[in-house]
């Protein structure tokens, strides 16, 4: 998604002249386009996330409306006190940018891993958290921030891939109607599953808090009987926990539950993101074998 939001951010900068780029220390072989165009709006912050942020707030106190982007736990987690305090609180349109988000840098373990940045910037005040699934999702992400008042974080990962039409970006979208079970995920990680049993009955949310659940969702899930919640993100504080505080008085009747979210590091031991995926039930015969035992 990284050459996506490149051409997007340009694209707006050319439409909204105080748009300001910062970044922490980061960019080689990736944003050299976005710093011809920017100029002297281009700041590169050094390795210094908390006072990154807190510049980024002043400017946006000034009118400008700075992209600040990082790799996701630097962005998300490193300056979280900064966040709260001097962007969330006094709602300002900062636009966080993490890349990487989940597992997205593999063998670079843990500290570049970012497993709770959903839950942890969705309880701020005034905060969005845009999650795209496909790389035109990310060109549409841009779009919506630009014009957003308040506070965002776009999390960005390798972009899902389908054979069918996806609807474009929005909070809630339908994917794909089928039987058995309803599947609902965040990010790029639904394209495992969909990939893995096309039958099901796919939902795909973009945007926290989340705000209504669409009837037609709701209905989904008591005709199937069945739910599966997919994330690659702890279940705790993600997609797993806000939807069943949702659903929890919208359902007339009992159903199954399956989550598939991100535990960590069970084997201590660290991969590529395709490995993390496997080792969480989050991708290939893992997944087939846990969403086939709920199935069955």
């Amino acid at each position: 998604m990284r050459k996506e939001f490149a051409l997007a951010i340009i694209e707006a900068k050319k439409k909204h002249d105080n748009l300001v780029f910062v970044t922490g220390d980061l960019g080689y072989m990736a944003l050299e386009q976005v710093m011809e165009v920017f100029g002297e709006e281009f700041i590169n912050a050094g390795v210094a996330e908390q006072n990154m942020i807190t510049v980024s707030a002043g400017l946006a106190h000034e009118g400008f409306i700075p992209f600040v982007y990082s790799i996701a736990p630097f962005v998300a987690l490193r300056p979280y006190e900064q966040i709260r305090n001097d962007v969330c609180l006094h709602n300002l349109p900062v636009k966080l940018v993490g890349n990487g988000g989940g597992y997205g840098y593999g063998i670079m373990g843990a500290t570049h891993h970012c497993l709770e940045d959903i839950g942890a910037l969705r309880m701020l005040p005034n905060m969005k958290v845009i999650v795209p699934l496909t790389a035109e999702d990310v060109v549409q992400a841009i779009s919506f921030m630009v014009k957003d008042s308040s506070p965002n974080y776009l999390r960005m990962n390798l972009a899902a891939k389908f054979d069918f039409e996806v609807a474009e970006f929005a909070a809630w979208r339908h994917l794909k109607k089928g039987e058995k079970a309803t599947v609902i995920g965040t990010g790029p990680v639904l394209q495992n599953i969909v990939n893995a049993y096309a039958e099901l009955d796919f939902w795909c949310l973009s945007v926290f808090p989340v705000i209504e659940i669409p009837d037609a969702l709701i209905e989904s899930i008591e005709r199937t009987g069945k739910v599966i919640f997919i994330e690659e993100h702890l279940g705790e504080g993600g997609l797993r926990e806000t939807l069943s505080f949702h659903l929890l008085g919208k359902l007339k009747k009992a159903v199954q539950v399956l989550s598939l979210s991100a535990s960590g590091y069970p084997s201590g031991k660290y991969g590529n993101q395709q490995w993390h995926q496997e080792e969480n039930s989050l991708a290939g015969e893992s997944l087939k074998n846990r969403v086939g035992s709920f199935l069955s």
